[in-house]
């Protein structure tokens, strides 16, 4: 806690350079996420092979993975980037399956009823009912990539493990507890934030 009271603007600084690559990170990911997982939800055998492929992803340690981006994209923050849209997909396209996959048919079929195209009824009816899930998918992502994103500062790819990982270089324990300390509650407050945007989109 010293280290948090003696450089408020430094860790602050990380902690909003962190916060804007796990944002960003999120963003392309959906990108990616949203089209496999509404391809997915209409072919039941296609989504299993595509969330067994992303589990499989997903279960690659992120340093291992980091290493092999680094050997192709260097240092910084590109490796950091494309291994936290990496491991987001199997977060995000799951709970998207998921949500278009519980709405309740007779909706849909009342939607068909009135002469509403596949696209209406996928706009209008399927993603807001399935809006709740799929922001329940988000916040897990989320969540899981504020930690990943640590390993940011061991690639020259800024964030709050800047200071961990300089803290471990330098056996600095104040430093590895501010690193850590901030990380949690940078988790925290996110995983509040998206809980009440979750809960005002289910009522």
């Amino acid at each position: 806690m010293n280290y948090l009271a003696a450089h408020p603007a430094r860790v602050l600084g990380l902690a909003a350079a962190h916060a804007g690559l796990v944002g960003t990170a999120i963003a392309a990911a959906l990108v990616i996420a949203l089209p496999l997982g509404i391809y997915a939800a209409r072919r039941p055998r296609v989504a299993a092979l595509l969330l067994g492929a992303l589990g499989a992803l997903y279960t690659i340690p992120s340093l291992a993975l980091l290493a092999v981006l680094v050997r192709w994209l260097g240092i910084g923050y590109w490796p950091v980037f494309v291994a936290l849209v990496a491991y987001a997909q199997f977060m995000l396209a799951r709970n998207i399956v998921a949500g278009i996959n519980g709405v309740d048919p007779a909706q849909v079929d009342a939607a068909r009823g009135l002469g509403m195209s596949s696209f209406e009824i996928l706009r209008r009816v399927e993603l807001p009912q399935a809006l709740p899930v799929m922001l329940g998918g988000v916040r897990v992502a989320a969540i899981a990539m504020i930690a990943i994103a640590t390993l940011a500062g061991y690639v020259g790819g800024g964030g709050l493990g800047v200071l961990i990982f300089t803290g471990l270089a330098l056996h600095n324990n104040a430093m590895i507890v501010a690193g850590s300390i901030s990380a949690a509650l940078l988790a925290i407050a996110v995983d509040g934030a998206l809980r009440t945007v979750e809960s005002v989109a289910r009522r």
